[in-house]
């Protein structure tokens, strides 16, 4: 299979930018028409918290297409598509904080004791930050090693993201666990990896308990 060119990746990056304007396009139609159903805000906090996660599991099928297709310069997509993805969940987050709960910040706490799967999804936030802020290329070379160990935190994001899905969902579980299922794949082609880290664990295991 031919290389693909740089600016074949150029133009793919011009159709995501367009791709994810018309989402949100789309998403204020919804709006606009009146056809987000009965309870409008959280029909949209639901559809920018989706959102959110289908492009983070985009994101992390890059890695193992490029391999599989042998194009190494599709990864230059995983940074675009990580800084969407941290878009959309902000989004998702505003929303919850602007229209559920008119920024009562008391009232986030009470939520957070009431309803745990959010403090799942504020810690992927959290975690989709610090990778959006590490993203510039003068951080990546700053951080040296410490960048890559951080950026696989994306691995604990997308389980948290996952879970939080499905935990939100009031009915119906097939959905979230087709997400579960693709979380499972994604997560299952990074085994080389996890492996390793296991295996260095049992060793600090093993040498600390002779």
């Amino acid at each position: 299979m031919n290389k693909i060119p740089p600016l074949a990746i150029t133009l793919i990056k011009v159709i995501i930018h367009l791709v994810s304007l018309s989402v949100l396009l789309y998403l204020y139609l919804l709006i606009d028409s009146g056809r987000l159903g009965a309870d409008p805000v959280k029909e949209m906090i639901h559809f920018l918290g989706k959102t959110g996660l289908n492009y983070l599991l985009i994101t992390l099928a890059i890695t193992p297409l490029s391999k599989r297709l042998k194009q190494p310069l599709l990864g230059r997509l995983k940074r675009l598509l990580g800084i969407y993805t941290f878009v959309w969940t902000s989004l998702h987050i505003t929303a919850f904080l602007w229209l559920e709960l008119s920024w009562e910040w008391g009232f986030l706490f009470e939520e957070i004791i009431k309803r745990p799967y959010l403090s799942l999804g504020m810690l992927a936030w959290v975690i989709l930050l610090l990778l959006s802020i590490t993203s510039l290329n003068a951080i990546k070379r700053k951080m040296k090693q410490s960048w890559f160990i951080l950026h696989r935190w994306v691995y604990v994001a997308v389980i948290l993201g996952t879970i939080h899905y499905y935990w939100s969902v009031k009915s119906g579980v097939t959905e979230p666990i087709i997400y579960f299922i693709i979380c499972f794949v994604l997560l299952r082609e990074r085994s080389p990896y996890f492996k390793s880290k296991f295996t260095s664990v049992l060793k600090v295991i093993s040498m600390k308990s002779n």
